[in-house]
């Protein structure tokens, strides 16, 4: 590791500047290339490839939302409810972090996943295998007709950032990530409206919702969920400052 290297990502606001900078010396690509592209600010993982999730190294495209770690206490809880053979939607599904994680862990799921970007889908079919589907759509609604009734486990880490929070974003979110993967409406939790009002047509009796918000968040995400039709529960993981809201069809 050069120090040259380390200083110049000190000197562009990177916390981490060692680990980052043997993370980019230790890759296959043009040192000096990526380098320059992590100082103009470009998520690390977007510069490196990929990123670590769940014990996986899963590929991350440039313009694809960076799965958060905090997500893999999403992943923990799907994973409790979700039986071997059992049909799973990952519904935002950005990279397909959380499906492959899930996958992972379950392989006999039948995992569908859906992004209305383009590019995330690209990414999670590289990330999925060739049996999981992978759609591009709006939420739900880019699931086979055939799958109506049929669905397990619906779960997302939606876009929860409330549109006037955006600006306060860090750059390389705010600069490099799509919006859509980020703006979550008014008050955060539109799309987690749009995906609970939409569920029931895809769950079977019995199935279960499970949305990633903010802890301040929780209560009114919950409300979404009961009011459409759903028993509905919060839980929180102090380690990785996550919430998720998990939800029981009647």
């Amino acid at each position: 590791m050069t120090d040259s290297v380390v200083t110049r990502l000190r000197a562009a606001g990177c916390v981490f500047a060692e680990e980052e900078a043997a993370l980019l010396e230790s890759s296959a690509g043009d040192v000096e290339a990526l380098v320059a592209r992590r100082v103009a600010g470009e998520p690390l993982e977007q510069v490196l490839g990929w990123a670590e999730f769940a014990g996986l190294r899963v590929r991350v495209a440039p313009g694809v939302f960076v799965p958060r770690r905090r997500s893999e206490f999403l992943v923990a809880q799907a994973q409790a409810l979700a039986v071997p053979g059992e049909v799973v939607v990952d519904a935002c599904c950005g990279s397909g972090a959380i499906g492959a994680a899930l996958l992972a862990a379950r392989p006999s799921l039948v995992l569908h996943a859906t992004d209305v970007d383009p590019a995330a889908v690209a990414c999670a079919r590289e990330n999925l295998p060739e049996a999981a589907g992978v759609h591009v759509g709006d939420l739900l609604d880019a699931l086979p007709a055939s799958l109506a009734g049929r669905v397990d486990v619906i779960v997302a880490s939606t876009p929860y950032v409330p549109t006037d929070a955006l600006a306060d974003m860090p750059p390389e979110a705010r600069d490099h990530e799509p919006r859509a993967a980020l703006d979550g409406g008014g008050d955060g939790i539109d799309v987690v409206r749009r995906l609970a009002l939409g569920a029931p047509a895809w769950l079977r009796p019995g199935g279960h919702l499970l949305v990633e918000c903010a802890e301040h968040q929780a209560d009114v995400a919950r409300e979404a969920l009961v009011a459409v039709g759903f028993d509905a529960v919060v839980h929180h993981d102090d380690d990785r400052d996550a919430t998720v809201v998990v939800g029981v069809l009647h």
